[in-house]
């Protein structure tokens, strides 16, 4: 029998303990860059991953596609390859009014409203990130002098339909076709809103949870790429800051990986 990953194609050696993972493919290629004795194990469907070593430490960085259920195949396959330190780099939008667009959310927990987690376990179950991974991300924040912000992160489904554009005074409306937009849509945002919740992204709850569940540790940082609700789709801006985040997610997994 093959002990290749049936999604991926990876290996037994393809994958180091020390991973990142990111939703885009093509940031694959920018947490990379400086690496050295680096190779590509796997382009299939939305994974790119690449394994190589920076400063004398085995890395890999891996994409997982959008959403909980692309992140949780990615996930369980890097674990059984021996992944034991998973940090994400993303994209989220800011929920609290203190954040600015370009800032860091680094998440110390995630409101889990996805699907595919409670497929797993209750939802009662938390999705805590590991405390050494947020205090090494705050740390190297820190060091090269980024703005960052710890809190919980909403870990959402349907982009479209959980997200809102804002009118004015207050108002909300649907970003779904021909306005679809159930009543308790609105009131979620409201409610997360009035929770204090940080950020809102969609893969770091199920993350958190399996890492939780398969005993390894797990955070997440995320570029503040646009406010929830938006005040327009032309405010979305992916790149905003990105390679600071991912010198600060470079930085607390060196030192994780050396300490």
């Amino acid at each position: 029998m093959s002990d290749a990953q049936p999604i991926t194609g990876c290996r037994p050696g393809d994958i180091a303990e020390n991973l990142f993972v990111c939703g885009d493919p093509a940031r694959v290629d920018r947490i990379t860059a400086g690496w050295d004795q680096k190779r590509e194990v796997c382009r299939v469907r939305e994974y790119t991953i690449v394994t190589g070593q920076k400063d004398g430490v085995s890395l890999s960085a891996a994409s997982h596609g959008i959403g909980a259920p692309s992140t949780a195949v990615l996930a369980e396959e890097m674990i059984k390859l021996g992944a034991k330190t998973i940090i994400r780099i993303g994209n989220s939008g800011g929920l609290d009014p203190s954040v600015e667009i370009g800032d860091l959310a680094i998440s110390t927990g995630c409101v889990r409203d996805d699907g595919t987690s409670e497929a797993y376990v209750v939802p009662e179950y938390p999705a805590v990130a590991d405390w050494e991974i947020v205090g090494a991300l705050v740390s190297e924040a820190a060091n090269v002098g980024a703005r960052a912000k710890t809190g919980v992160t909403w870990s959402l489904d349907a982009f479209y339909a959980r997200n809102a554009i804002a009118g004015p005074n207050g108002s909300l409306r649907s970003m779904s076709v021909d306005g679809y937009w159930p009543s308790h849509l609105e009131t979620r945002i409201r409610d997360m809103q009035q929770a204090r919740i940080l950020n809102c992204e969609m893969e770091a709850g199920i993350l958190l949870t399996l890492a939780g569940l398969f005993g390894i540790r797990a955070g997440a940082i995320c570029v503040v790429s646009d406010r929830a609700p938006w005040p327009g789709p032309s405010e979305m801006n992916l790149d905003n800051n990105m390679t600071t985040c991912i010198d600060v997610a470079t930085r607390a997994m060196l030192r994780l990986a050396r300490a």
